[in-house]
């Protein structure tokens, strides 16, 4: 099962990583991290295919999708 860790200090709250889930599992936090912004969580784990969509959009870097088994690959490369 495919795990997301997102590092919320280093999330800027742009909200790309939730609009780029295509099984719209991301959704933004109540709290607020260091840098005085609303970052992203993962709201339904369990719902996770590891696309990695989020990871590719983040552009600071601040999300990670552990795989373990089946991966599920959209691209051809």
């Amino acid at each position: 099962m495919p795990r997301i860790v997102v590092q919320k200090d280093r999330c800027k709250g742009c909200e790309l990583c939730v609009n780029a889930c295509p099984q719209r599992i991301l959704a933004m936090s109540e709290e607020i991290n260091l840098k005085g912004y609303f970052f992203a969580t993962v709201a339904e784990p369990h719902r996770c295919i590891g696309c990695r969509m989020c990871a590719i959009t983040c552009p600071d870097a601040a999300i990670e999708v552990e795989l373990e088994g089946v991966q599920y690959n959209f691209f051809e490369y």
